[in-house]
Order: C-alpha cells, then structure tokens, then sequence
C-alpha cells in the first residue's frame, strides 16, 4: 500500500523565555510530518535546536521534503542516509511506528501509541526531574524553589548563565535545606566552563553532593574531556559532545577515549530512536550509565520519547529523566502528557483527535 506523506510547519511560544549558555529561546519551531496510507495516519515532530543541532540547516525543509519524498517511493526510511539528520530521523522514525502499528490494528488503531509499554498502558509514570532554567539569581531561586515545593525529589540547574559564585549559592542553599538524600542535585553546564577553570569549580561543587554534571566544557575538545572525567571529583555525563557523532564505530571509540560516568540522550540530537539505542547498547558495554531527555519538542515530540524511554530501559525505571519540558509553550498540542508530583503520565484518552 503507498503512502502519502505531507509536511507542516508551527512555531511554538515559550511561556516564559528559555535561557540557555547559548543564548534564551522565546519561539521554537517545529516540522510536523504525516504519513498516510488512506486510511490511517501516523504523525512525527522534526524539531532541529538553531546553533545546537547538527541538521540546522538553512534548507532544512526542502531536505526534509526530499527524505519524505523517498518513502513515498519505497515505503520505508533510509536510516544510513538519514544519520546526519537526526532530527529528520527521529520524526520520521515516530510517524512510520504510529502509522504501522495502526495498520496492524493494535489497541483499536489508537493513534500516537508507539510502543506497548506500562506506561503506554496508563499503569505507570516515568519519574522526571525537575528544570530549572538560566535566568538572573532571583529568577533561578524562585523556580528552585518551586520545583522543592511540589514535590520534586531530583532537581537540574543549567548554570553557566551568572555569576559563578551566585550559582554557587544556589547550590549551597538547597544543601542547607535539603541532604543529598533527600533531593538529588544535577547540574547542567552546557560547556559553559572555561577547560582552565572548570577543574576548580568543580572542586568547589563537589562538596554539595551533586550527582553530576553536565558537558562543563565545549564539545569537540576530547583530551582535555578526558582528563576532566579522569580529575573530576564530579561524576560527568556527556550531553552536547555526542552531536553529529553518528556512525556506531565512532560512538564507541570516542566513549573510549572520554570515558564518562553517564550519556545524555536526546533522539532529536542523537539520532533518532535508532541512534540512541546504539548509545545506549555502547556505553553499557563500559559500564557507563544513561537517561534520556526531550530537546524542547512539542508534545508530539514529548510523547514519542517518553514512550521510547519506557521501551528502553523497560516497566520499572529508577532513575529520573528529563521529560518534563511539556508545560513549556503557551500553545503546545494536546497529547495527555500529565506530570503528577514527580512523574510523568500517559493518558490514552486524549488521542483520539491529536491536531497538528
């Protein structure tokens, strides 16, 4: 049976301004892919980060369009042509899954059900941290502290944006109010550290009792990551240094140069679903750890990868991930995602009428 396949553009409002140590985000764009066999339709996000994603590029549509035009012809994704774009990938790779397993007739051809998990089935949530994102010392103690108050026993700071020492405070007034074995701290640097001082701030974090932190450098500096994961009395987990590393002999050979405590995933910047379970597959066979999070997708995006994360690492996951960024836009798109006290929740209901 063919398929038809049609893109759409949106662009997504933040609620409030999303800083990063690359710059703050106020709208976020996003292509929408729909396949159709006439009957069914699955639908994918492709949702490239500006200045952050490898596939960023100034035709991003037009080669989008092409790729698309390609499983028209055959039916089928190209995964070898796809790996330096990930986020084409990822889309693709959640609309065809939508699409087949609708044709296939599971659970009624429920649309944007991907995989038959736990949480899937509405049984489970996924345990998430809370963010907190950049913003001046009181913006940053006023979302801490919000996050503490409903409930989040795991919480992230992306640092890197003020002054350190105030970051630092921050830091210290968590501890004073809260042990490391009541709330888990992870920090989130996004290479915002000079390599000549990075060793001393870490020093200094470390006696807080933080969990990790991660990419304190810029990426594409691997010796001197190295050293950094040899050094650091902080466990550090790699989060922008695996971009547009995509070919499976290359992942493997930089985790065994760097040799981190942990991998972020994001399949939006890491190769799809596909690309990850590569990650995954390579860091465990060096004991090395990993959670995925979302790259400021919609919700579409949001689901896909919450739904992955529990085929992942399976019915029962300990340890929390980075899917909490669906209360982010003023205009998201309804998919019942619902974040109840630390843990995200799949509402089958919902889906009965997913608009793009």
């Amino acid at each position: 049976m063919s398929i038809k396949v049609t893109v759409s553009e949106r662009v997504l409002h933040f609620k409030q301004p999303a800083g990063t140590s690359r710059g703050v985000y106020t709208t976020r764009k996003s292509w929408f892919v729909h396949l159709s066999d006439g009957e069914c339709e699955g639908v994918g996000e492709c949702a490239p980060l500006p200045d952050l994603s490898c596939d960023a590029i100034p035709n991003y549509g037009e080669v989008l369009q092409g790729f698309c035009d390609d499983v028209c012809r055959t039916g089928q994704i190209d995964y070898e042509a796809l790996r330096p774009y990930p986020s084409m990938l990822f889309g693709l790779e959640t609309a065809m899954l939508d699409l087949r397993r609708q044709e296939a007739g599971v659970r009624s051809q429920e649309r944007g059900i991907l995989f038959d998990t736990a949480f899937t089935r509405g049984e489970v949530g996924i345990k998430i941290n809370g963010l907190v994102w950049m913003g001046s010392y009181e913006e940053m103690l006023q979302r801490m502290e919000e996050k503490l108050e409903k409930g989040f026993d795991c919480v992230k700071l992306k640092i890197g944006a003020i002054d350190f020492e105030r970051e630092l405070d921050l830091v210290k007034r968590i501890r004073q109010r809260f042990s490391f074995h009541d709330v888990e701290l992870r920090l989130d640097a996004n290479g915002a550290f000079p390599y000549e001082e990075a060793l001393y701030k870490l020093e200094l974090l470390s006696q807080y009792a933080i969990h990790s932190i991660e990419q304190p450098i810029r990426q594409k500096q691997w010796a001197f990551m190295a050293e950094l994961c040899r050094e650091s009395p902080l466990p550090i987990a790699l989060d922008e240094e695996l971009i547009g590393v995509n070919d499976p002999e290359m992942k493997s050979h930089m985790l065994g140069i760097i040799k981190p405590r942990y991998i972020v995933l994001k399949p939006s910047l890491h190769g799809g679903m596909a690309g990850c379970r590569e990650w995954i597959a390579a860091a465990k066979e060096m004991g090395i750890g990993s959670w995925i999070t979302s790259a400021l997708e919609s919700n579409i995006g949001l689901n896909a990868i919450a739904q992955f994360t529990s085929d992942v690492y399976g019915d029962h996951i300990r340890m929390p991930q980075g899917l909490g960024t669906g209360q982010l836009f003023t205009d998201n798109i309804d998919m019942g995602l619902e974040i109840r006290g630390d843990k995200l929740f799949l509402d089958r209901r919902t889906f009965l009428d997913i608009r793009t």
